[in-house]
């Protein structure tokens, strides 16, 4: 499916694998989210559209492409998305950065929306979702149905590692969208995480428990 893409570059394997680790601690692992986001954010924005602008260099006045129209906007899923948001800001720094807030109950798995506060105006940008983890895909699909209620219609969904069962939920849900994926894991387990994975990711970077 093509607007499904894994990125298998070697430097993103290789950062995912030590993130993995259980041995490492939380200033590497905020580290290495925020690396990948921004390896992934490379492959994930090369059809950003673009424009002739004249510059003038110290030789001769020329035309010469610029990002065009509105601001990017990049728009985390609280908590852990936040980790991967200044990996983007480094290639983009004039993004805009919304935020939707989601908890997902504990019996059910199911996400409910707590927040949800996007750039406006949300329809003419290129919109970048950010989650380090895809599991059940419950909240993934959420964020995107509330920001397409809000007018956001060119949407990206970028995860570092994803479930086969979360993946084939969003991408049923949403096939509209640009699906960008580290590394697509065997399964979830009963508790619905990840496995291998990494455990929980917004423990992880924020060193809560």
């Amino acid at each position: 499916m093509e607007h499904i893409i894994i990125l298998d570059h070697p430097l993103i394997q290789h950062k995912i694998s030590m993130l993995r680790d259980k041995r490492t601690g939380t200033n590497e692992f905020r580290s290495l989210i925020g690396e990948i986001a921004m390896l992934m954010g490379y492959e994930a924005l090369r059809d950003l559209p673009m424009e002739d602008v004249e510059i003038e260099t110290p030789i001769e006045t020329c035309m010469t492409p610029m990002l065009s129209g509105k601001k990017l906007a990049v728009v985390p899923i609280l908590r852990a998305g936040l980790g991967m948001v200044n990996g983007i800001l480094s290639l983009v720094p004039s993004a805009k950065v919304g935020h939707i807030g989601l908890y997902r109950d504990e019996v059910t798995h199911e996400p409910h929306e707590y927040f949800c506060k996007l750039p406006s105006p949300i329809e003419q940008r290129t919109i970048v979702v950010t989650d380090p983890m895809l599991a059940t895909g419950g909240s993934a699909v959420a964020a995107i149905d509330f920001i397409k209620k809000h007018g956001g219609r060119n949407i990206k969904f970028m995860c570092i590692i994803a479930a086969p069962e979360g993946l084939e939920r969003l991408s049923a849900a949403h096939p509209d969208i640009q699906i960008y994926i580290g590394h697509l894991d065997r399964c979830l387990n009963a508790n619905a995480y990840i496995c291998p994975g990494l455990g929980d990711a917004g423990d992880r970077i924020f060193g809560t428990k």
